[in-house]
Order: structure tokens, then C-alpha cells, then sequence
């Protein structure tokens, strides 16, 4: 399995490569250059598996001959054993034809967990077996930080930067980042918002000269190819669970950054019966303006009860454009140029070819807080904000009543007390028993200006020896 650049210049690497590199040389991300496929016999098959064993046979493909097979079986299941679900992903009815997948029984209560449990997992194998040691930094907007830091807690071969925007993420999310001890783990609340943080770390990806020499810097965001994979597989354990490949599934997607709704677009190349993927954002809507109007744009960000999804450039489009641009990386790579200057437009081939399979629908807060009091007062079932507006995008897509609309749940409510507050509701949503505590440990974090030099400065005077 090779893997090579959305933008054409740079080498093609192998699993082991891509997974300790973040941006390609030429600023592009990495992709398969080919994907595994599924017969209708074989995915029929995986209903018979358990989680870890149907992440096992997704993920192998991806990883080739890189990781022994039976080291791979052992990261897998290690990585799944840390989830307070026996079903690791369980659904929930909410009507006929609509489900919730229920992603967030892993150690930070977010579906984020997936991949980076996983990823920190590989890493610490690869780096152990290459005597290597490695800076991770990533940016978050809420999930992705607690959920890296948790996963990588425990590599003793990894330095990890994690920058948070400045009093912009909740109090749980800041303190399931921040309340995590360790010389290696460093949380950097930046006075600017989310994109501030992002373009940083894609900055300091493009020029990595502050690092010592001996050092190279790794992705944790979405950037980085094992996320998305790990995040592939539970698009076959939902389908098969109702009914794939017998009949087609719907899925509704929370969705900022679109990595996980992309992996849902890999699942259905590599043979998924997928009949819908709905784009499901709140007032930050980048990715439902480029479906209504073929136009790729940035606005102003806007701070929303959705914090996870306040994200006006979305990194992992750039994945999707490569293939309705028929993998034309020459091309790409002049497409996201003009990006770097203003507003783009897309072909008519490009957009009907996105529109073939994928819907998209905005969510305001007061939407927002609308689905979460009806799901409430219809089904007893409580969702976080960035899962109402999945359910509130599904229900608006009015599928045909015999496709299965399953929901993504990116996180548990626990996370988000402010939006259930919002919402009308006074049901007192407690953490689970492994973070009761969680107000009371004492915090660690430095407060930075939003200036990518003073980032920098504080990471090369904090690197461990």
C-alpha cells in the first residue's frame, strides 16, 4: 500500500511514512493511491465480528506488511479494551428509520477517541521499534486535544504541543486536556480562535527549523491518514449491524474539519452500500455553502454550542477535491493555491459528482437547542449539541423510509452542560465514573498571543532532553 500526495509532487510513502509525517512536502495531504475493496459476500460476512475484529480486517489492508499482523491484532485490541461499551459502538432508535451511533464511550467521552487511542498506539510501536523520538503538535477545537494527549499520555518517545483556543472550548473539554500529568505534555491556550491555531500548526509543518535536529514533527489532527482509517470502520459496523449490504444506509455527519464524514466517503468506495452522507453544520457552514453554491469561502467565525464544529476552513475537503478532480494533483494543487488568496469556485462536473452522493444542512444554535429538547421530550434520550445537529440535518433530508438514517453521536453530553441548559432541559448529566473527579484536579496550561513565534519559542525551550 502507497500512499501519495492530493497535490503531486511529493514521494509516495508507505504506512509507516505516512503515519509520522503530517503535511506532504508539497503541502498536500496524504491518500491511498489505491483502496482495499469489499465483496457484497464479505461485508455481509462482518456482522459476525466484533469490533476489534472488524477493525482488524478494515484496517490491515491499510497498513500492509509495515506492522506484523499479529502486533497489529494486539494494538487493535488494546486500543478497544479502554471502552466502557462492550459493543464499543452501540446504537440507539430514535424512530423508524432513524439511529444514533453512539461514538463516545471511549476515555474522553468523544468519538475523537477511535483513531487517536489507535494512533497513539501505533506510534509508540514504530518509534520504540525505530529508536526514535518525535514533537507531535495539534490543534483543537474542543475533542481532538483530550483525546491525543490520552492517547499519547503514555509514549515516552513523544514531546506533545497541544493548542487550544483561549476561554473558546468548555470547561470539561479544557479540562480533560489540561488536568493530564506529564514533563512530555504541554497545553498552550491561545488568545485567538481555532483556524489561529490551525494555521499554526500548519505553519510550523512547513517550516520546521525551530525543532532540534534530531526531532521530527507528527500530526495528530485529522491530517494525519490513520485517523481517518481507524475512523472508516465503524461505518461498516453500523451498516452491517442494520442490514448492509441487503439494503442501502444513510449517515448524518457533524462535521467541521470533514474528516469523519470523509472516511465515510471511503467506506462506500471501498464497497459500503451507502445511499446518503449528509453534511450536518451550525452557523460555521463552510462545507454547506460549497454544496448550495460550488463556492469554497472564508467568513467570520462565529462561536456557536457547538464549539467542536467552529472551524471556517475545513482541512480534509482538500482529500475529497482530489478525486472529483480525478486525482489531478497539478490541478489541485492551482485550485488551493487561488484558495490562499480568496473565494474559489468549483466545476459543474466537480459538484455534480459531490452532489451524487453527498446533502449537506446548517443548524442554527436555536435549532440546536430545539432538537435537543424534542429528542428529549420524544425518546428520553439525550443528545450533545453537535449530535442534535445530526439528528436535526437527518430528519431534515426526508430519506426514503426505507433507508436507515444513522447519526453520528461525536459526544457525550456530559461535555456540554451549558447547551442542555440552553435547550430548556434541567436534567443534571453527570461523567461517567473515571472523570467524577474531574473539577477537582488542578489544571496546567500556559497562555500564549496568538503569534506563531511566540509558539514556537515555547516549544524549543520545552522540548524534553
Amino acid at each position: 500500500m502507497k500512499y501519495i500526495s492530493t497535490r503531486g509532487q511529493a514521494p509516495a510513502l508507505n504506512f509507516e511514512q505516512v503515519l509520522l509525517t503530517g503535511l506532504a512536502a508539497d503541502g498536500g495531504l496524504y491518500v491511498p493511491e489505491q483502496l482495499p475493496s469489499f465483496s457484497r459476500d464479505e461485508i455481509a460476512a462482518m456482522a459476525a465480528l466484533d469490533y476489534p475484529q472488524l477493525a482488524l480486517k478494515i484496517i490491515s489492508p491499510f497498513v500492509d506488511d509495515c506492522i506484523p499482523a499479529a502486533d497489529l491484532k494486539t494494538i487493535i485490541d488494546e486500543t478497544y479494551a479502554e471502552f466502557r461499551h462492550n459493543a464499543v459502538a452501540p446504537m440507539v432508535q430514535l424512530a423508524a428509520n432513524q439511529w444514533v451511533l453512539e461514538l463516545f464511550h471511549g476515555p474522553t467521552l468523544a468519538f475523537k477517541d477511535f483513531a487517536l487511542q489507535l494512533l497513539g498506539r501505533l506510534l509508540d510501536y514504530v518509534l520504540e521499534r525505530k529508536h526514535q523520538k518525535v514533537v507531535i503538535m495539534g490543534a483543537t477545537s474542543g475533542d481532538t486535544g483530550s483525546a491525543a494527549i490520552e492517547g499519547c499520555k503514555r509514549c515516552k518517545n513523544i514531546d506533545i504541543y497541544i493548542l487550544h483556543p483561549h476561554n473558546r472550548v468548555s470547561d470539561v473539554q479544557r479540562r480533560q486536556m489540561t488536568t493530564v500529568t506529564g514533563d512530555n505534555i504541554h497545553n498552550l491556550a491561545v488568545e485567538g480562535n481555532f483556524d489561529d491555531c490551525q494555521a499554526m500548526v500548519k505553519a510550523s509543518f512547513g517550516d520546521r527549523s525551530f525543532l532540534p535536529a534530531d526531532r521530527s514533527l507528527v500530526a495528530v489532527n485529522s491530517i494525519n491518514w490513520a485517523r481517518i482509517m481507524a475512523q472508516i470502520v465503524y461505518y461498516f459496523y453500523a451498516a452491517v449491524a442494520l442490514g448492509a449490504p441487503a439494503r442501502p444506509v444513510a449517515f448524518s455527519v457533524p462535521t467541521g474539519n470533514f474528516g469523519d464524514i470523509f472516511a465515510g466517503y471511503l467506506a462506500r468506495q471501498m464497497g459500503l452500500p451507502i445511499e446518503r452522507l449528509i453534511i450536518a453544520t451550525n452557523h460555521n457552514d463552510v462545507l454547506h455553502r460549497v454544496m448550495t453554491t460550488a463556492t469554497y469561502g472564508r467568513q467570520p467565525l462565529a462561536h456557536t454550542l457547538s464549539p467542536s464544529m467552529d472551524i471556517t476552513v475545513s482541512s480534509n475537503f482538500e482529500r475529497l477535491l482530489f478525486d472529483l478532480y480525478d486525482r489531478d494533483g497539478a490541478a489541485l494543487a492551482d485550485l488551493m493555491r487561488r484558495f490562499d488568496s480568496g473565494d474559489i469556485s468549483f466545476s459543474d462536473t466537480a459538484m455534480a459528482r459531490a452532489r451524487e452522493l453527498f446533502s449537506s444542512h446548517r443548524v442554527s444554535d436555536e435549532q440546536t437547542c430545539e432538537q435537543i429538547a424534542s429528542t428529549w421530550r420524544d425518546n428520553e434520550y439525550l443528545l450533545d449539541p453537535h449530535s442534535a445537529i445530526g439528528v436535526a440535518a437527518a430528519l431534515a433530508a426526508q430519506l426514503p423510509h426505507e433507508v436507515p438514517v444513522i447519526t453520528l453521536a461525536t459526544a457525550h453530553p456530559a461535555k456540554f452542560p451549558q447547551a442542555i441548559k440552553s435547550a430548556g432541559l434541567d436534567q443534571v448529566v453527570s461523567l461517567p465514573l473515571h472523570l467524577k473527579d474531574l473539577f477537582e484536579r488542578p489544571e496546567r496550561f500556559a497562555v500564549l498571543p496568538n503569534a506563531l513565534s511566540d509558539v514556537q519559542d515555547y516549544m524549543a525551550k520545552s522540548i524534553s532532553a
